[in-house]
């Protein structure tokens, strides 16, 4: 799920759709007006699921998307290899995570962990 905003207001520190993946900003860069345009912002950004680099150029004014992210507890159900089953606590629907290389060894099958959810994907946090 997304929602639609002005570029100008997005701050750091917050989320934005960049290449239809959902990415928490890290910079933002505004130049000043010129003689024949709108100020520009360039907003560098590093994805939240697979940790790529992105940046746009855009005016100010433009619209643009931020991804409703959402933190989740579940309970690790079971463990095979690098992938955990997990069972949300709120609907207690189940769905398989890939465990972060720093985690390995640190989950437990019977405790409760926190993830990120966001448009259809999901992560340890």
């Amino acid at each position: 799920m997304k929602e639609q905003t002005e570029i100008g207001k997005i701050k750091e520190g917050r989320y934005i759709v960049i290449d239809e993946e959902p990415c928490k900003v890290v910079g933002i860069a505004t130049s000043k007006p010129g003689k024949h345009g709108a100020a520009k912002a360039r907003i560098d950004a590093v994805g939240i699921f697979d940790g790529v680099k992105r940046s746009i150029v855009s005016p100010v004014s433009a619209k643009t998307y931020v991804p409703v992210v959402e933190r989740k507890t579940g309970q690790v159900l079971s463990i095979a290899g690098n992938m955990a089953q997990i069972m949300d606590m709120k609907d207690f629907s189940n769905f398989e995570v890939l465990i972060p290389e720093d985690k390995v060894g640190g989950i437990e099958v019977g405790k409760e962990y926190m993830y990120i959810e966001s448009m259809g994907k999901k992560k340890f946090d």
